[in-house]
């Protein structure tokens, strides 16, 4: 068991390797590849009905893109030598992969809420992503590039000073360390707080019921079934619903012992195939909905295919066989709690596959209306929750003693932001090009 002091050593060494200062240098490897390209291959194992409205939703704005390009990025940051600090990366930080949910003791938290991508590498991926949306959201919401600036530093700033505070904590502390949504209206300026109360009392409202009312209808028998939106909502086939009704045993294993209990007192209703964000559209993915003691107490599950993360082939492989497993994991450790239903199983094809509720409390911020102020108080929550998860599952001494006490890192992140957000704008054009040439098809956003 090494001690504070060597721990700390092994940061201060790690300056040595990759400089502070250097992480404010974005120079595009000469073999970087196409970004349409590695977008394309991406596909390859997706639902192709489904491609044009995940490129039609990612041409809609540069921070749109940056949303659905996590796997561009990552091969960007491969490409660049890293501290070797390793952590649970998120592995998608990006300002809308942070929001609020409910915990198990029905407290509304405010931390990182996407971990599709996680697996283990160096903190700072994870950083200059967060950092990079915060550029590009700037700039597009009207920022010149010394404001969006100001806000990317404002977020790496944030990590750094919550990494030292909690550096300097015990473990069980910083296990327990959460944020507390109603504790996020002190951190936000006064005339936004009547605004965030109306969206964290909107959170509270997002439940099954409110599911239920808004998702399903009452066929003729009197029976829920699923209301037919394509191709964003549709329902199954009778032969997929004998199909997922087979493998709801195999998830069922995957939680513990009491949640089986819970989950065996609901019955299966009806099931649909969902369309869910930007990146992720063309994954597999479904809601199931079941029935607990009536017809108004209702429970709806979301089950996600989990494929290999983006950031694989730059990193060592999983230690999980299961990518399902990879993502549960992943998100317990990072979260500071998680979704009482969160499991995973192995579905048709050997696809791999993630559950949990679909709607329980969840929210998110609106950052594309958001004012500079506002964007830089949002960004400093974010860079606050990414250091709490990071000191979860990293070495927070080694982290904090290689961040320092000054800005050093702070404004070389910055620096890197702002040059990346001219990168994901080239790159956001390229598929602007590359749709204009029919080269690839993207459907009209609604």
């Amino acid at each position: 068991m090494t001690t504070p002091s060597e721990r700390a050593a092994l940061g201060k060494a790690a300056r040595k390797r990759v400089s502070r200062s250097s992480h404010g240098r974005w120079i595009p490897s000469s073999q970087r590849p196409d970004p349409v390209q590695v977008l394309e291959r991406e596909a390859v194992d997706r639902l192709t009905d489904l491609a044009p409205l995940r490129y039609g939703r990612m041409a809609a704005s540069p921070f749109a893109f940056l949303r659905g390009a996590a796997s561009v990025m990552a091969a960007d940051l491969g490409a660049q030598r890293h501290t070797g600090l390793t952590v649970q990366l998120c592995g998608d930080a990006h300002l809308l992969n942070f929001g609020v949910y409910a915990s198990p003791e029905r407290t509304l938290l405010f931390d990182v809420n996407d971990f599709d991508e996680t697996l283990p590498g160096p903190f700072e991926w994870d950083v200059k992503r967060l950092a990079a949306s915060v550029t590009v959201a700037a700039l597009q919401n009207g920022s010149a590039k010394p404001k969006a600036h100001r806000a990317a530093l404002v977020a790496v700033e944030s990590y750094r000073t919550t990494m030292r505070r909690l550096a300097e904590l015990g473990e069980l502390p910083v296990w327990y360390e959460r944020i507390a949504a109603d504790d996020v209206l002190s951190l936000v300026r006064h005339g936004e707080q009547a605004r965030v109360t109306d969206r964290l009392a909107r959170a509270r409202r997002r439940t099954s019921l409110q599911a239920l009312g808004k998702l399903t209808e009452t066929d003729g028998t009197g029976s829920r079934r699923f209301i037919e939106d394509p191709p964003l909502l549709e329902r199954v086939t009778d032969i997929d619903r004998v199909t997922l009704g087979k493998i709801f045993s195999d998830y069922r294993s995957s939680l513990a012992e009491d949640r089986r209990v819970l989950l065996d007192r609901y019955r299966y209703v009806d099931a649909a195939r969902k369309v869910v964000g930007v990146g992720s559209v063309g994954t597999r993915c479904f809601v199931l909905l079941l029935e607990g003691r009536d017809a108004s107490d209702p429970l709806v599950l979301q089950i996600k295919e989990a494929g290999t993360s983006v950031l694989e082939p730059y990193l060592a492989p999983s230690a999980y066989d299961h990518q399902g497993h990879r993502v549960v994991s992943g998100q317990r450790l990072i979260q500071a709690a998680s979704d009482i239903f969160l499991g995973w199983m192995t579905g048709p094809q050997q696809r791999h596959f993630y559950w949990r509720q679909l709607r329980d409390m969840k929210g998110s911020a609106e950052v594309e209306t958001m004012s500079p102020g506002t964007l830089r108080d949002y960004a400093r929550l974010c860079g606050r929750a990414l250091a709490r998860a990071h000191a979860r599952s990293g070495d927070r001494i080694a982290i904090a003693s290689y961040l320092g006490s000054t800005d050093v890192f702070d404004r070389a992140v910055a620096d890197f932001s702002v040059a990346y957000a001219g990168q994901n704008a080239d790159d956001y054009a390229s598929l602007g090009a590359a749709i204009a040439a029919g080269m690839i098809t993207a459907a009209p956003v609604a």
